[in-house]
């Protein structure tokens, strides 16, 4: 047995080494998006398979950055930020059993991506996949989180569980083939990342010798700078580090020889685990891989996507030597070029100090006095090609910048018109924005799987009611479905904030809004702040949130067949609203007990009004 630990050790080992190489030039590729990102834009990836510094060819060359791709990954990645994570569950049916539980699956996932921070993860995962391409996300199950279940015969404290995401680099990723168009065609998966030897021994229980292994670090690349000055710009770079080794994980998806897959960790010299894959997060509790893949931009017949780094890099390679051969012709003109006759002058002193204001020049006698060469005038050349390449970076990123809008709004064309281009531009975002909600959508099925599969008894997690509170609920695998995730918000890139705002004030003021007699009642006043984003401004809506509130809990009671009392201080016109909201809509109990509700709240409404009239006549 031992004999075949030991083969099955170096077969990975072997495995993941074919599949590094296999992946080489995408990673160069990754390495040189990620320098030009930072400004170390004077590097190339050379014919020794490495990413390279480029030197100065003249002493006096101008070799600054004029860094465009930053702002353009930053522009990108504010918009992609408008992508939401709200996912919802769609129940199989109309019983009200299969409704229940998708709600409840709905505020579970909610509390979830809560949990692991869900928004900061897809910021991270977003950085990744602007920078190299692609990215990935990992979902297990971590033992250690959740709720204390009890101590184990050693007294070690024994946890519920709960549902574990991480970011996983692409650099760190190795699929079984390369020109695998998706996750669905990869057969295996190597995850493999380095830990400190010590802590592989506190999360396997194996010691492992430490190596010296190639990390990622941050340097300085002095290849700036132009005449009479250096400058530097960060460069990422390999490093080597001891005490460390590489954990390799290999995912291998189910065969009929292995109906239920196959996970092999190796780590050294020393086989951490095999055996069967832990997740059932298929469908029909089959058993997949753990990964979530996410792209910038899809290439055909390859599994890692590009970047918009790739495309703009020529770009910026030449607005970098317009702009510098720009200031190396005005450095001629304004330092001048001095032609001297041989022997006439002292050319040491002249190289050393120049033509200084007032400097008294000595040349021999009888020779041709030194005289400035005409340099002429910058070509304009310069600024056209300036301006192409300008436009070229926004063409080729699918960004633009206010300029242009300002631009566009200073000529004839309409607000219409206007904001058509704005989302056209937007538009050009849609394929990434597009996986990025393909890859939380897969998240969220993923999390209600491994919660069917490891919530087998009763546990407890803080989620949101129904009335927006927060409270404690058990529940237990029978209370979760995950038959259908889908999103419950439309495109935000083609729907902005500000153009929300705008459309509900139009719609205030052709008075859609308004109910039968002409006005807008308290209700409608809290939806409208909701729309407008001041939900609470100067607790102005504090008492018709509490009145929607109570109603809202006076539905669930009725549903219940529980009681629920009318007092005289309720809002009877806001209650009425939500009560038949909820009449007309998900409620499947006795219609004629919530029927009854809503005539009391009428009585007491008919009756104030009565009073209030009488106040008035006397």
């Amino acid at each position: 047995m031992d004999k075949f630990y030991e083969d099955l050790v170096k077969e990975v080992k072997d495995d993941f080494e074919r599949r590094r190489e296999e992946r080489r030039s995408y990673e160069l590729q990754w390495r040189l998006n990620m320098n030009f990102l930072m400004g170390n834009q004077y590097c190339e990836i050379s014919p020794r398979g490495d990413v390279e510094d480029v030197g100065k060819q003249y002493f006096w060359q101008e070799r600054e950055v004029f860094n465009h791709i930053a702002p353009i990954v930053e522009t990108r990645l504010a918009k992609l930020g408008r992508v939401k994570a709200s996912i919802s569950v769609r129940p199989s049916s109309s019983d009200s059993k299969d409704e229940n539980a998708a709600k409840f699956s709905t505020r579970i996932l909610s509390a979830t991506c809560d949990e692991n921070k869900l928004l900061d993860l897809m910021s991270e995962a977003n950085t990744w996949s602007e920078v190299c391409g692609t990215v990935f996300y990992k979902i297990g199950w971590n033992s250690e989180k959740g709720e204390l279940a009890g101590v184990d015969e050693k007294g070690k404290p024994l946890y519920e569980g709960d549902v574990e995401l991480s970011v996983c680099p692409p650099y760190e990723i190795f699929p079984d083939s390369i020109n695998a168009s998706d996750m669905r065609n990869v057969k295996s998966i190597i995850h493999a990342k380095a830990y400190p030897v010590d802590v592989i021994k506190e999360m396997w229980g194996k010691e492992v010798q430490g190596e010296r292994i190639d990390v990622f670090t941050l340097s300085s690349s002095d290849v700036l700078g132009g005449l009479g000055y250096t400058g530097n710009a960060p460069k990422v770079l390999f490093e080597k580090k001891d005490g460390y080794a590489i954990v390799i994980e290999r995912y291998e998806r189910p065969t009929k020889s292995r109906p239920d897959g196959t996970l092999t960790i190796v780590a050294g010299d020393k086989l951490l685990y095999h055996g069967i894959l832990p997740y059932q997060n298929l469908y029909n509790k089959k058993r997949g891989l753990p990964f979530v893949r996410q792209t910038c931009i899809k290439q055909a017949g390859s599994f890692f996507g590009s970047s918009v780094i790739e495309r703009i890099i020529p770009v910026q390679r030449a607005y970098n030597a317009v702009k510098n051969r720009k200031h190396e012709f005005i450095n001629r003109i304004s330092m001048g070029v001095l032609a001297v006759e041989d022997g006439s002058v002292d050319i040491d002193n002249i190289e050393e100090e120049g033509l200084s204001p007032g400097k008294v020049l000595i040349y021999r006698q009888g020779s041709t006095p030194p005289h400035l060469l005409d340099a002429g005038s910058v070509p304009n050349d310069f600024d056209v090609e300036e301006d192409k390449l300008l436009d070229e970076f926004m063409v080729i990123s699918g960004t633009n910048d206010s300029n242009k809008y300002m631009k566009i709004a200073n000529s004839n064309l309409s607000g219409i018109a206007l904001s058509l281009l704005i989302e056209q531009d937007d538009t050009r975002l849609s394929i990434t924005a597009d996986s990025i909600r393909s890859a939380v959508k897969e998240i969220g099925m993923q999390i209600l799987l491994l919660y069917k599969q490891f919530a087998i008894n009763k546990r407890m997690k803080r989620i949101s009611g129904d009335t927006g509170e927060v409270e404690m609920v058990y529940f237990n695998a029978s209370d979760i479905t995950a038959d259908d995730i889908i999103f419950d918000t439309d495109n935000e890139l083609a729907e902005t904030p500000a153009s929300r705002k705008n459309t509900t004030i139009e719609i205030l003021k052709l008075g859609l809004l308004n109910n039968d007699k002409g006005q807008l009642d308290e209700r409608m006043k809290s939806r409208v702040l909701d729309m407008l984003g001041f939900g609470n401004w100067e607790n102005g809506r504090d008492i018709s949130d509490l009145h929607i509130k109570k109603a809202i809990k006076e539905n669930l009671a009725i549903s219940r067949g529980d009681n629920a009392e009318v007092i005289e201080t309720d809002d009877h016109e806001l209650h009425i609203a939500e009560h038949t909201k909820y009449l007309v809509g998900e409620y499947k109990g006795d219609a004629e007990k919530l029927l009854e509700h809503i005539r009391t709240h009428k009585r007491f409404e008919m009756l104030s009004n009565v009073a209030e009239q009488n106040y008035k006549e006397q």
